[in-house]
């Protein structure tokens, strides 16, 4: 019997090892170049793949080490006087460069990695822990590099969730305050930047300075979408809500541009929804989902979609559009929360084109989807230029009352489809991004995400187009996405006239760069 085995194992070797020099004496044939541009799924599934699971696994025993010992509540004070010392050291040195956070630009989310980390000051900032859940004020202290999946396994099995859960797991609090984040629950809370009560920071002077709506609001409100360029983030207090287990999700096709906008509209509007989102498939087939938080599900009509082997989410929701019919399913809370993670909304599938085949999905889905920032780190040039020139990753944020306009915008100009529709109020609270009148208004995130098939798509030309009508609507661009605009554009689409002042008080002109001078597509490759 253990002769048998033995052979069974060594046979199994065999195979292993003669399918690895299959592989490559391919990839030597063909080019190590031309297989990662054209055959990107070669590269991503032999080694990505495999790679991030390394990754989750570490974060993962270290997130666990941290709970069990309880040291990241006595180890924080000392983590950022080590970020004060490091600013301080800036200045002795004669302030020569400006500075900038230590992360490597390929962990990122954005697709694009800033050109400024090889030459400004890097300030290592190794804040990554949750810090303090306070139930009786429902806020959760947390360090800046907390990602929403790491914060919603750590809340859920107490009971709490934080109001707005943007989709990926990887998204850091750090990043979407400093940019943006949104999620289907934002046309009750606002952006995530609009659940958080207090921020902490590191001056360009080295202090410490807490901010609230009530406590130096000023820097409260100008610290979005600002991009690390008025301080370094060392925690942010944010909101919880009590969670409940499932979500009760409606799905309603919905056929013709103007009964789509005016049904997405319609929905948007009703409180009683806690989730509104809306998937394009064409120009005039829509499917609108609406959900409730809730206790009690019906066993029959449970879908655990964010179980490894289970369709991915836009493919799932398709189905009703086929079939041209309603649906109520209820999704298990944290599921509905990452339900677009496995697919990286719709963008694996130009990765890996049969990832989504069941297949793959019950023998491989467990190890889906790979890292961001891997495929970000491995990309080389081609890629790089390959992915610029035909491909759009890009959020426009636009009053509700100019969706049709909007969405027929990005059919001429993109044609990219699906198409992911947001809908999240804006209040008129000072900062960059507030609207134009004196009250809130309900705005929609039109998000684009894949290769253009409008024939005359020219990258450059076509997103300044894009950008030009943006502005025209007094809408917004995320800031994580190709930015074309000129510095006076960029000043017209965003107000800057707190920001600029208190980078003028604070003495953080010679500190930190321009918000533009971060995110414009110079600065990026």
């Amino acid at each position: 019997m253990e002769r048998e085995r033995a052979v069974g194992v060594m046979s199994a070797l065999w195979s292993v090892g003669a399918g690895l020099l299959l592989l490559l004496l391919w990839v030597r044939h063909r080019g190590l170049e031309a297989v990662l541009v054209h055959h990107r799924w070669v590269f991503v599934c032999f080694f990505l793949l495999p790679l991030s699971i390394l990754f989750d696994i570490y974060y993962q025993l270290r997130a666990w080490a941290v709970w069990r010992l309880h040291s990241a509540p006595r180890q924080h004070a000392q983590r950022v006087r080590h970020i004060q010392e490091q600013v301080r050291e800036w200045k002795k040195e004669g302030s020569r460069r400006y500075m900038c956070t230590g992360r490597p630009g390929w962990l990122t989310v954005s697709l694009r990695v800033g050109k400024y980390k090889k030459t400004h000051k890097n300030i290592m900032i190794n804040l990554m822990d949750v810090l303090e859940v306070d139930s009786e004020r429902q806020v959760v202290r947390v360090e800046p590099l907390v990602s929403m999946g790491q914060l919603t396994a750590y809340l859920n099995p107490m009971g709490w969730t934080i109001p707005v859960v943007p989709e990926l797991d990887d998204l850091t609090v750090g990043g979407l305050i400093m940019g943006t984040g949104i999620e289907s629950s934002s046309h009750i809370y606002g952006l995530f930047q609009h659940t958080c009560v207090a921020y902490e920071l590191v001056l360009a002077d080295g202090s410490l300075v807490r901010c609230s709506p009530t406590e130096n609001s000023d820097l409260f409100y100008a610290v979005p979408w600002s991009c690390g360029t008025l301080g370094f983030l060392v925690a942010a207090e944010i909101k919880m809500v009590p969670a409940k287990k499932y979500v009760k999700i409606h799905y309603e096709p919905v056929r013709g541009l103007q009964k789509i906008c005016e049904k997405f509209t319609e929905e948007s509007k009703k409180k009683e929804n806690s989730f509104v989102e809306g998937l394009m498939y064409s120009l005039d087939e829509a499917v609108i989902m609406t959900g409730v938080l809730t206790d009690e599900a019906e066993q029959s009509k449970i879908n655990r979609i964010g179980n490894y082997y289970k369709p991915w989410f836009f493919k799932h929701v398709e189905k009703y559009l086929k079939a041209d019919r309603t649906g109520v399913e209820y999704i298990p809370s944290r599921h509905y929360y990452h339900r677009h993670t496995r697919s990286i909304f719709w963008e694996l599938q130009d990765i890996i084109p049969f990832g989504n085949n069941p297949v793959f999905r019950y023998l491989f889905g467990w190890m889906v989807p790979p890292k961001i920032s891997l495929l970000k780190l491995t990309q080389g040039e081609a890629i790089r230029k390959l992915y610029e020139q035909h491909h759009v990753v890009q959020d426009m944020l636009v009053p509700i009352k100019s969706l049709e306009k909007s969405i027929q915008t990005f059919h001429v100009d993109l044609n990219v489809y699906p198409i992911w529709l947001c809908p999240f109020i804006l209040p008129n609270n000072p900062g960059m991004v507030h609207p134009k009148g004196n009250e809130a208004e309900l705005y929609v995130d039109i998000g684009a995400y894949g290769e253009p098939k409008s024939k005359q798509f020219e990258a450059r030309a076509s997103m300044r187009q894009m950008e030009k009508f943006v502005r025209s609507v007094h809408g917004f661009q995320m800031l994580y996405a190709d930015c074309y605009m000129t510095r006076e554009e960029f000043w017209d689409m965003f107000d800057g006239s707190l920001y600029h002042k208190l980078r003028e008080e604070m003495n953080c002109k010679d500190a930190f760069p321009e918000v533009y001078d971060k995110i414009c597509k110079a600065a990026r490759h």
